[in-house]
């Protein structure tokens, strides 16, 4: 085998569509796709397939990188160690998660799920998204993708992120300890962490509280941001002005869930990226990764497993 056609192992081949896209990739990167037992990296083709992990890697004792497909990497959380390097889909899914936080922040303001509802002519109603104050939970790649969209409305735009170093664009960058100061004021609030131990409920009654009523909440990240009890309370109190969530907890939301029988609450069934919207994305990623790894160059998307994202 040619030197430069290191073994790359597509496991598992489960989501076949997923498998032949990926297999093919790693053939236009100059990659050989291999058996796991001779494989030096493994690309992983499911991400509902996380609990086959130890299984297959216990099969493959030469891989040294695991690709994953997902810029959440939740499910494999358990499983990352430092025998590896890790990559992930950070930053592919910004512009189509971005372009629905912008679909979001549009009908929220405009009242368009009011008026799609009704069944004879309305009040007028709706404010604009021109010149709102917008604050953004997260400082990763939607959120830059989401500040140049909003670039045109003249928004004022609040990043809330682990570091206070300025953020591109921002009028303010502060930490998540300054979070309620982020909110207080805002017409809208973005939810774009990363999940971790420490942002898990991080959108609780007390945020909501110092949210307002004017203030609509955008979930675009993972439902475990969100305290739904104390959002459904906030929803019914009128202490902000609505919810639209792409992403709940636990994902599909129960039919018995109280948000959906909520006026001023949305929700889309995790739509910000589909698969049809993500494959050729994600595909061209593993692509590229493998490039750079046949090439000895430095990996995009790589995961700090000791953050766990």
């Amino acid at each position: 085998m040619d030197a430069m056609r290191r073994p790359v192992a597509v496991a598992p081949d489960t989501r076949p569509v997923m498998y032949d896209a990926f297999s093919a990739a790693v053939r236009d990167a100059g990659g050989e796709v291999a058996d796991l037992a001779e494989a030096q990296a493994l690309i992983w083709a499911d991400p509902y397939a996380a609990g086959l992990y130890p299984e297959l890697i216990a099969a493959a004792p030469a891989v040294e990188w695991v690709q994953l497909p997902y810029a959440g990497v939740e499910p494999f959380l358990d499983y990352l160690d430092t025998r590896f390097t890790w990559t992930c889909a950070k930053g592919v899914y910004a512009d189509p998660v971005a372009e629905w936080v912008m679909a979001a922040l549009l009908m929220g303001f405009r009242d368009f799920h009011l008026f799609a509802t009704a069944d004879s002519w309305c009040a007028e109603s709706g404010r604009n998204l021109l010149g709102s104050r917008i604050t953004v939970l997260g400082g990763g790649g939607i959120t830059r993708s989401l500040m140049r969209m909003l670039e045109p409305w003249g928004c004022q735009v609040t990043v809330v992120r682990r570091s206070a170093a300025p953020f591109e664009g921002a009028a303010r960058t502060l930490t998540l300890a300054q979070a309620h100061e982020a909110v207080a004021g805002a017409d809208a609030v973005v939810v774009a962490l990363a999940l971790t131990d420490e942002t898990r409920h991080v959108v609780n009654a007390a945020l909501l509280e110092s949210m307002g009523p004017r203030c609509w909440l955008v979930n675009v990240a993972r439902g475990g941001h969100v305290d739904h009890a104390a959002l459904g309370a906030a929803l019914r109190a009128g202490t902000i002005a609505g919810a639209v969530l792409d992403v709940t907890d636990p994902e599909p939301l129960p039919d018995s869930s109280e948000l959906w029988g909520l006026a001023n609450c949305v929700i889309t069934p995790h739509i910000g990226n589909t698969r049809e919207m993500g494959l050729p994305l994600i595909t061209n990623r593993v692509r590229e990764n493998v490039r750079r790894w046949l090439a000895g160059e430095e990996l995009l998307g790589l995961v700090d497993v000791a953050l766990g994202y």
